[in-house]
């Protein structure tokens, strides 16, 4: 598919008017609006990124960077519920609402909720398992078609004080397995402890061995899409804020806070948790909120263990732990707030205190890189991947906390029903006017 050029798109879509090769602005360079624009630029489309403040700069920067298919599931599990209301105003519980008066978090917070069932998770757990099919080969094909920064293929380790506790994770393994998703994972003895997971804290009762996973550190990696993009004869405009999409029958046109307007055949809108400021008003109703996640890196005291080959997971306190150089990314809690308020002290104190118990051979007092990032979560669980009900104009985001490890597949996806004017089989549980 690399460069083959389309002279020809779905009649719906068209070819502005004196163009010879179309032209599809995305709008966020994040991972998944720079994924989306690689593969259209597979097809030979001409593409044009833009974002407000950079690349990664949203939440495709500081998080765990897992790609993990055998984990990407939907957030609505019923244990969410376990956690009470008293937790979700708890400023150290790993989930959390910042207290304020907002009808839309409300609605969003009544609609999760009572999404929270096991047969609506099962549901929603079977249609993420086509897409979650596809996520490393879209890692692989961007790595053969010239994105530098390399993936890494590795085991995981999922642990808990009370091995109880354990059996919802493996539960759900099993009916990834089930549903077609190959994924391994075994019980780990602990007398292996200290040679599998030399990390893990004498607390920990219960661990469990993940294969057929991967990791990235996500700001490199997503600057070096972007890279690739550029290279391919792509354009990467920062300092762009998309105000206003004018459509019609000869295209689009993104008007920017800054500068002339962009125009196009087509628009993507992949702004991450900022997607409802301009889809709304193209269809898309489903409430996205930023479910903010922090995370921050430590030393690593003991030599031997430099760099830590294996991420670590804790699902009972939502901690998760990436090896990053020489040093160890610490990352979780999911924090729903205002997708631009400030970084809370309080809340990379609550990480810090959830992870100091778990781990060993790790140096708090050379703590760097403190960073907030607001994830979209939609409020039924599911990303929002395709056309809007105008047409030209699409979107791509959602993806609560899997945009990562589902960015690239979902940009190939869409890319493909930009161009063919055919919806992909993955993407039908996805529709964005659903």
């Amino acid at each position: 598919m690399a460069n083959q050029l389309v002279t020809s798109l779905p009649a719906e879509f068209g070819l502005t008017e004196g163009r010879d090769t179309p032209h599809v602005v995305i709008i966020g360079a994040g991972l998944v609006g720079l994924s989306t624009a690689w593969f259209l630029q597979e097809y030979g489309v001409e593409v044009t990124v833009l974002d407000r403040s950079g690349v990664a700069a949203g939440s495709s920067w500081g998080n765990a960077g897992w790609l993990t298919p055998g984990l990407s599931a939907p957030l609505n599990e019923p244990s969410v519920l376990k956690f009470g209301m008293e937790s979700l105003v708890d400023p150290s519980s790993p989930m959390y609402v910042q207290p304020r008066m907002d009808p839309t978090l409300a609605r969003f917070m009544m609609g999760f909720a009572a999404r929270c069932t096991a047969g609506q998770w099962t549901k929603a757990l079977k249609q993420y398992v086509p897409i979650n099919l596809t996520a490393l080969d879209a890692f692989d094909e961007m790595a053969d078609g010239g994105v530098k920064e390399k993936t890494r293929d590795t085991d995981f380790i999922a642990a808990w004080v009370n091995p109880e506790h354990g059996d919802a994770l493996v539960n759900e393994l099993t009916l990834f397995a089930d549903a077609g998703l190959e994924v391994g994972f075994r019980e780990l003895d602990n007398a292996d402890f200290a040679k599998e997971a030399p990390l893990l804290a004498p607390s920990i009762q219960r661990a469990v061995h993940i294969t057929k996973q991967r990791f990235i550190e996500p700001g490199n990696y997503t600057e070096s899409v972007a890279e690739s993009v550029k290279a391919r004869g792509g354009k990467v405009i920062i300092g762009a804020q998309a105000r206003h999409i004018h459509h019609g029958p000869k295209g689009v046109s993104v008007e920017v806070d800054s500068g002339e307007p962009i125009s196009g055949d087509a628009v993507v809108i992949a702004t991450g948790a900022w997607l409802p400021e301009l889809a709304q008003r193209y269809g898309v109703k489903k409430i996205v909120q930023a479910g903010r996640g922090y995370s921050f890196s430590v030393g690593v005291t003991e030599p031997s263990l430099r760099p830590v080959p294996t991420p670590y997971y804790f699902p009972r306190e939502r901690v998760a732990c990436t090896p990053i150089g020489e040093r160890f990314r610490i990352a979780g809690t999911m924090e729903f707030d205002h997708v631009d308020a400030p970084l809370r002290r309080s809340r990379v104190d609550a990480l810090e205190k959830s992870a100091r118990p778990l781990m060993e051979h790790l140096d708090y007092t050379d703590k760097r890189d403190e960073w907030v990032g607001g994830r979209p979560v939609c409020v039924d669980s599911k990303p929002l991947i395709g056309a809007t009900r105008v047409p030209r104009v699409f979107v791509n985001g959602g993806h609560g906390m899997w945009g990562i490890s589902l960015g690239p597949a979902s940009g190939k996806l869409l890319a493909k029903q930009i161009v063919e004017g055919v919806v992909p089989s993955e993407l039908k549980p996805f529709n964005p006017t659903r």
